[in-house]
C-alpha cells in the first residue's frame, strides 16, 4: 500500500479523506507518546500469525530443523526483537512459530516467563544453537524440560549474566554445572525449585573445594527450595554462601536470618556436622578471612580489585543494572546507581579497616572483630533476627521483614526502633505485620521519608487516620501496595451537611503521593458472599487523595474495596479540589492498567474512565456485580469503534 495517494476529484472522496484524517487524529490522540517505530511494531504483532509466520508454520516448522532463519527478523536489532517478544506475550499472541523466527543470534535478552507452556526440549535446542550470545534468560515456570535439557542449554550460553529458573525442574546437577558453563553469571533465581537442595548451592561459591564457583555473583534468590530439608542445613548453607560470595548484594535464602545470627555470635561448632558431611572449608576460617580482607580464591575484596578492573562508578552502575525483583517487579535506575555507589564505598571501607581487624585477630581478641556484609537487598528476615542483620548489613536499601509467628505481639514502636538503623539508606520495604494499621503507621515514622516502595501485608484497619499518617510519612513513594483486613466495626460515612467550601478545605488538607506510579489496595474477599460488604465508607477520602494527587499513576489495583467507588471517581473526575502539595496536573492521564475486581463500581463510571484515560490498555472487572456481561460487550464494542486497544476481563 503506497504511503501517499494522488488526490481524487469528487466530494465523496474528499469526505472519505476527512473521515480518515479524523480517525488518524483520534488514533494519534489515544497515545501521544507513540512513535513510528512503536506503531510499526504493534502492526507486526497484530499480523504476526496471519502474515509473518504463516508460511513457516504451515510448511517448515515441524518438518525441518533450521540452524538459522533468514528473513526480516534477522535484520532487526536486539532491542526491537525484545520489544516484539514482550508485546506478543502481553497480548497472548505468542506462538511456537513466532518464537522460532525471532530467535536470532543478535538477541541478548530473552524472557519466556509469560509463555512458559511453549518451552520444550526442541525449543531449548533452537535457543542453544542460535542465541549463544544471550546475556539474560528467564525460564520462570517452565516445567516441560528436564534437568539434563537445562544443562545442555546452559552449556551453550557461556555469556549469560542473568538467569531465572524459578519454578522449574532445576536440581543439583544444574547447580553443579553452572560455574563451569556460565562463569560470568551475576544474577541467579532458583526460587521454588523443589528438586534443588540447599547443599547444592554450595557449588556456587569459589570457596567450594571442587568447584570454581561464581565469583561475580551479586544476586541469589533461592527461597522455598528442597523437599524436607533440615533447617540446620539451610542455616549452614546460607552462612557459607554469605561468607563465600564476597560481592553478593541481593539475597533471598531459606535460613538467611538465622545464618546472620550464627555469623554474629560466632558459634560455628553448631554446624560442624554439616561442614564435615559436605567437605566445605571450616566456617570459622572463612569468617577470619572475610574480616581480615584476605583474598578469597582469586577474588580480592577491597579497593585493589576496584583499581585492577578499572571499576569506575559508571561501570558499576552498568554492572548493577540487572538487579531487579523477579516478581516485578522495577525499583528504578536511581536505586541501582546508589547501590553501586554504596558497593564501592563498602569496598574502600573494608580495605581501609583490613589491617586494623587483622591486628585484632592476631592479637587474640577475636570477639572484638566485626564482619560487615555488602548486602543491599534481603528477603526472608524475621523480627527476632533483624537485629543481627542490622549489625552485619548497615547499608540495606531493600528489606522484606516478617513479623508473623512471633511468641509475643510485636508493637509498632519496636519495629520502628529496628528499622531506624537504616533510616538513611532504606528505599524499599515489605512488611508482613499482623497488628493494627495504627501500629504499622508508627513503625514507619523514622524510615518513611526515604522509602520509594512500600508493601504492607496483613495489617488490620482501625480507622482512616493511620492510613493518612502512612501517606504523610512516605511522601516519596512511587509504589504502594497494601493488603489489609477491613475494620472489625462497621464504619459509616459522616453526614455531609457542611458547605461546599468547607468540604473542599477538608479535601485539600489530605496528604497525597505526587510521585506514585503503582497503587494496589486489596482486601480479602469471601467467595461465598455475593457482594463485597461496605464496611469502610470513610475510605473514600483517602482513595480520592491517592487517585487525584498522583498524576503519574500507571497502574491502579483496587480489589474488594469496602466502600463504593462511584463517589470516589466522581470526586476525582469532577471536583476542582486537589490534595495538599499535589500538582495541578489532570488525574489518571497516564493510567495503563486498572483492576477493580470484586469492587462496587457501575458501568457508567467504567465507561467514563475508559473514555478519559487515553493510555488505558487493560481493565479487570472480575466479580463486579453491578457490571453485566452485556455491559462489557457494549463497552468492548465502543472501544473497537474508537480503534482503542483495550483488553477487558469480566467474570
Amino acid at each position: 500500500m503506497p504511503l501517499f495517494r494522488k488526490p481524487e476529484a469528487g466530494r465523496e472522496k474528499e469526505n472519505e479523506k476527512t473521515v480518515a484524517k479524523k480517525r488518524k487524529c483520534k488514533i494519534d490522540g489515544k497515545d501521544p507518546d507513540a512513535t513510528l517505530t512503536s506503531l510499526c511494531l504493534l502492526s507486526i504483532v497484530e499480523n504476526m500469525n496471519d502474515v509473518w509466520v504463516r508460511d513457516y508454520a504451515q510448511n517448515y516448522m515441524d518438518q525441518y530443523f533450521f540452524r538459522y532463519i533468514m528473513g526480516p527478523f534477522s535484520q532487526l536489532p536486539s532491542e526491537m526483537l525484545e520489544e516484539l517478544l514482550s508485546l506478543l506475550a502481553s497480548r497472548r499472541l505468542m506462538t511456537r512459530a513466532a518464537l522460532h523466527v525471532m530467535l536470532v543470534p543478535q538477541l541478548r535478552n530473552l524472557s519466556l516467563r509469560c509463555c512458559s507452556g511453549l518451552v520444550t526440549a526442541n525449543l531449548c535446542a533452537v535457543i542453544g544453537a542460535r542465541c549463544q550470545g544471550l546475556l539474560s534468560l528467564d525460564l520462570s515456570g517452565v516445567v516441560n524440560i528436564s534437568s539434563p535439557v537445562l544443562c545442555d542449554l546452559l552449556g551453550c550460553l557461556s555469556s549469560l549474566r542473568s538467569l531465572c529458573l524459578a519454578g522449574t525442574l532445576c536440581d543439583g546437577r544444574v547447580a553443579e554445572a553452572l560455574p563451569a558453563q556460565c562463569p560470568a553469571l551475576r544474577h541467579l533465581d532458583v526460587t521454588r525449585c523443589h528438586h534443588l537442595s540447599p547443599a547444592s548451592l554450595l557449588h556456587l561459591s569459589p570457596q567450594h573445594p571442587h568447584s570454581p564457583g561464581l565469583p561475580h555473583l551479586r544476586s541469589l534468590l533461592a527461597l522455598d527450595i528442597g523437599f524436607g530439608e533440615c533447617e540446620e542445613d539451610r542455616r549452614a548453607a546460607a552462612a557459607f554462601l554469605l561468607l563465600g560470595l564476597p560481592w553478593l548484594e541481593r539475597a533471598a535464602l531459606d535460613g538467611l536470618a538465622e545464618a546472620c545470627v550464627l555469623l554474629l555470635d560466632g558459634e560455628f561448632h553448631e554446624v560442624g556436622d554439616f561442614v564435615r558431611r559436605t567437605g566445605i572449608p571450616d566456617l570459622k576460617d572463612l569468617w577470619v578471612e572475610r574480616v581480615c580482607g584476605h583474598s578469597l580464591k582469586g577474588v580480592t575484596v577491597g579497593a585493589e580489585r576496584v583499581e585492577e578492573d578499572s571499576f569506575s562508578l559508571s561501570e558499576a552502575t552498568h554492572n548493577c543494572s540487572w538487579i531487579q525483583d523477579s516478581d516485578d517487579e522495577d525499583e528504578g535506575e536511581a536505586q541501582h546507581r546508589e547501590g553501586a555507589l554504596h558497593g564501592l564505598k563498602d569496598a574502600v571501607t573494608l580495605e581501609n579497616t583490613k589491617d586494623k581487624e587483622a591486628r585484632k585477630l592476631h592479637g587474640g581478641s577475636l570477639e572484638d572483630a566485626h564482619l560487615t556484609l555488602p548486602l543491599r537487598q534481603v528477603q526472608g528476615v524475621s523480627f527476632t533476627t533483624v537485629g543481627a542483620l542490622a549489625q552485619l548489613c548497615p547499608s540495606l536499601c531493600a528489606l522484606t521483614l516478617d513479623c508473623y509467628g512471633e511468641e509475643e505481639t510485636v508493637s509498632g514502636a519496636r519495629v520502628a526502633r529496628e528499622l531506624a538503623r537504616w533510616s538513611s539508606s532504606l528505599r524499599s520495604l515489605t512488611l508482613r505485620f499482623p497488628g493494627l494499621l495504627s501500629e504499622m503507621a508508627r513503625a514507619l515514622e523514622h524510615v518513611g521519608a526515604s522509602l520509594t516502595s512500600l508493601t504492607v501485608e496483613g495489617a488490620q484497619a482501625d480507622g482512616l487516620d493511620p492510613l493518612l499518617r502512612i501517606l504523610h510519612s512516605c511522601p516519596q513513594l512511587t509504589m504502594l501496595t497494601i493488603h489489609m483486613e477491613p475494620p472489625r466495626m462497621h464504619q459509616e460515612e459522616e453526614e455531609e451537611e457542611e458547605e461546599e467550601e468547607e468540604r473542599q478545605q477538608d479535601l485539600q488538607a489530605l496528604p497525597c503521593l505526587p510521585r506514585l506510579l503503582c497503587l494496589a489496595l486489596s482486601f480479602p474477599f469471601d467467595p461465598r458472599q455475593k457482594r463485597t460488604l461496605m464496611w469502610w465508607r470513610p475510605l473514600k477520602g483517602a482513595l480520592w487523595a491517592l487517585l487525584r494527587g498522583s498524576p503519574l499513576l500507571e497502574r491502579v489495583t483496587l480489589v474488594a474495596v469496602p466502600c463504593p467507588l462511584d463517589p470516589v471517581f466522581r470526586l476525582v473526575l469532577d471536583h476542582p479540589a486537589v490534595p495538599m502539595n499535589a500538582p495541578q496536573s489532570p488525574a489518571l492521564q497516564h493510567l495503563k492498567h486498572l483492576n477493580l475486581a470484586h469492587s462496587d463500581v457501575s458501568t457508567e463510571t467504567v465507561s467514563r474512565l475508559v473514555a478519559m484515560c487515553s493510555c488505558l490498555s487493560t481493565v479487570d472487572l472480575s466479580g463486579c456485580r453491578a457490571v453485566t456481561c452485556h455491559d462489557t460487550k457494549r463497552l468492548q464494542s465502543t472501544v473497537r469503534r474508537r480503534r482503542q486497544k483495550l483488553h477487558i476481563t469480566w467474570t
